[in-house]
């Protein structure tokens, strides 16, 4: 089973893109988990121009079946700290004290909520975390899964439910669950042709993130095995 996962929606994006993207996948009738960075101060992404009618649009994303997610507060990365899932040695999360991680999330979490969205859903900034960021989700928000793990199948530690996520491009890979992470605003041209030429051959086995994924299964043998070979691969 796929799943599709976009990061970095934010008052500051590449509305081009984003767009082109929402018509391709829904020619292909493709449900995405997006990430919205709710107080967005990355230098990177706010030199995009402001979107009009920001929160309208995630609306209708949300209306349509689309799966919201909190990406963070700022997007801006604080600490040189890999947390428990070292996917990169930078972090907006990682190593930074509980109660400023806590502070992040209820403001980010509220932000949200109040411009009518719910997410159920958290994915860091960098992929980076830490067990604070679990501690500081449980406190501040109703959030219980985190779509940010190097595993065979979604598993359930800490209070929380752990969704895959093992590839930033799509191909063939034999897992039970596979997320493709893509970040929309630096998409080329090669990009969109190489997503929309997977699409055609396999959208029949993408599925859009829902609650009846979720199991309190522990995490297996071939969940250690498939994290051990991401990060070595990675190192």
């Amino acid at each position: 089973m796929y799943l599709l996962r976009l990061d970095d929606a934010s008052l500051h994006m590449n509305l081009v893109n984003w767009q082109r993207m929402e018509t391709l996948l829904d020619q292909y009738s493709i449900k995405p988990v997006f990430g919205i960075i709710p107080h967005n101060q990355d230098e990177m992404l706010t030199a995009y121009e402001e979107v009009p009618d920001f929160w309208k649009m995630m609306r209708s994303w949300t209306d349509k079946g689309w799966i919201p997610a909190l990406h963070g507060y700022n997007h801006v990365y604080e600490t040189a700290s890999g947390g428990i899932n070292p996917v990169n040695s930078f972090s907006e999360f990682a190593g930074v004290p509980l109660e400023r991680q806590c502070q992040k999330i209820h403001d980010g979490y509220a932000i949200l909520r109040q411009n009518g969205i719910c997410p159920a859903i958290f994915f860091a900034p960098g992929h980076t975390f830490d067990r604070n960021t679990l501690l500081a989700l449980e406190r501040e928000s109703q959030i219980n899964v985190i779509l940010d793990t190097a595993a065979n199948d979604v598993y359930y530690r800490d209070h929380f439910y752990f969704v895959p996520q093992q590839s930033g491009k799509v191909r063939k890979l034999p897992m039970k669950v596979v997320t493709f992470c893509y970040h929309p605003n630096a998409m080329t041209d090669a990009d969109f042709d190489r997503l929309e030429a997977f699409l055609s051959a396999n959208a029949g086995r993408f599925s859009v993130f829902s609650q009846g994924m979720l199991k309190e299964r522990k995490k297996g043998v071939l969940d250690y095995l498939i994290h051990m070979l991401y990060f070595a691969r990675r190192r």
